[in-house]
């Protein structure tokens, strides 16, 4: 399995960016595809997530209302719209799979519970 993140980049404080995660090597039809950033010196934190079959989302208060996740099972990719940047959203942004385990209403936010990881794409965010 492979998943290739990318679109990172430097933008101002007010801008967008749209990040891709191509996904190969199986299909994800029972994973939960998730999104998670790291800033320097800090711990990997949850961002979003997204149910591959159903499209069922979860996003951390921080990004709430302004990023959005969602996937094109056509293209095998995940995205993540970010909108209204802020310096706080400067960080290396993952994505990463996980086998849906649980029923019901589990948001997948914790970092033991994905199998995959990409290796990371960059996000800047000036002021």
């Amino acid at each position: 399995v492979q998943l290739q993140a990318s679109g990172g980049g430097l933008v101002q404080a007010g801008g967008s960016l749209r990040l891709s995660c191509a996904a190969s090597g199986r299909t994800f039809s029972r994973y939960i595809m998730g999104w998670f950033r790291q800033a320097p010196g800090k711990e990997r934190d949850f961002v979003a997530t997204i149910n591959w079959s159903d499209g069922r989302t979860y996003y951390a208060d921080s990004v709430k209302g302004r990023f959005t996740i969602s996937r094109s099972m056509a293209k095998n990719t995940v995205y993540l719209q970010m909108n209204s940047l802020v310096p706080e959203d400067t960080a290396v942004y993952y994505c990463a799979a996980a086998r849906e385990s649980y029923s019901g209403g589990h948001t997948y936010t914790q970092i033991a519970e994905y199998d995959y990881w990409g290796q990371g794409t960059e996000v800047t965010v000036s002021s």
